[in-house]
């Protein structure tokens, strides 16, 4: 019986009513008073312990305020760090593009076909391999018609033709001869257009740090250093024209740029392995086929 008296007073310790009250310090004048019990106050302080941690775990698991604790990284870096990837692997692609092509280029102007790359396979992707694994190459006689037919054609044809007009009509109807050629440098030639002697050109010798010009309005294809010829521009024309500028001591165009005829490109120099001394080095190339430009032009 005692026992059970015990645990009946404290259970109504637990439950036994206090006043607390808030009362001024000069005039004992009570300002605000509360009834309360020891279970109230476990009560409360239970309930604002649990929203206090549900609270924390959902800042910390679904807010961006975690990236400020302590041991926690920047949500948005795996967005950026994969975007970036994708970038960087775009953009190399995309150079290794251009180089082939411009290496391309470059080696049909100097008649070397041997040397060309495959630019395809510069874009095949290694994880996709086996997926062509089953392809049979064989040629079919349609494969082979077309090849005949392809191989008739003018060789290092580099403008695109209207659809229903064939090459040589094309080049019947644009002849070279109606052109309107602005002279690129007035100057000296010391050096003519010899074929034999692959000599594609004519070396200009005008004043020295003097302005080259474009010969016709086109867009630029090539504008860089090569180690042969130093700085190279490159235009390409309508009609399947294109005019070479070599040997220059700085570039004013680049790669892509639309210039009319007669607008400055570059600054004539001695830049180059294969160059004797200040000059420009000018080529005119049409249908793929180089031509001498003393027939169409006055230096």
């Amino acid at each position: 019986m005692a026992k059970k008296r015990k645990n009946k007073n404290w259970i109504d310790k637990f439950r036994h009513k206090y006043r607390l009250v808030i009362m001024q310090e000069d005039t004992f004048e009570e300002k605000l008073s509360f009834r309360l019990s020891r279970l109230n106050v476990f009560v409360v302080t239970a309930v604002l312990a649990i929203l206090l941690i549900f609270s924390t775990i959902y800042i910390i698991a679904y807010t961006p305020l975690k990236q400020y604790i302590p041991g926690y990284s920047n949500v948005h870096i795996q967005e950026d760090l994969y975007s970036q990837i994708k970038k960087t692997d775009s953009l190399e692609r995309v150079i290794l593009q251009r180089e082939a092509y411009l290496y391309n280029l470059k080696n049909i102007l100097e008649g070397n076909t041997e040397a060309l790359k495959d630019t395809v396979s510069v874009h095949i992707d290694s994880n996709n391999v086996d997926k062509y694994k089953n392809i049979r190459f064989d040629r079919s006689p349609e494969d082979s018609m077309l090849r005949e037919e392809i191989q008739r054609l003018d060789k290092y044809n580099l403008v695109y033709y209207d659809r229903g007009v064939e090459p040589n009509v094309y080049s019947k109807r644009a002849s070279i001869r109606n052109f309107f050629f602005f002279t690129p440098l007035a100057g000296q030639i010391t050096n003519g257009f010899n074929v034999e002697k692959e000599h594609y050109g004519v070396d200009i010798v005008g004043k020295e740090n003097d302005v080259v010009k474009a010969t016709l309005d086109g867009r630029i294809v090539f504008s860089n250093w090569t180690m042969r010829t130093g700085y190279v521009i490159i235009i390409m024309h309508e009609n399947n024209l294109i005019s070479v500028y070599k040997h220059n001591a700085s570039l004013l165009k680049r790669l892509g740029e639309i210039v009319k005829a007669g607008e400055p490109i570059a600054i004539s120099g001695n830049t180059g392995e294969l160059t004797t001394g200040p000059h420009l080095h000018f080529e005119i190339w049409y249908n793929g086929s180089p031509e001498n430009p003393r027939e169409y032009m006055s230096f």
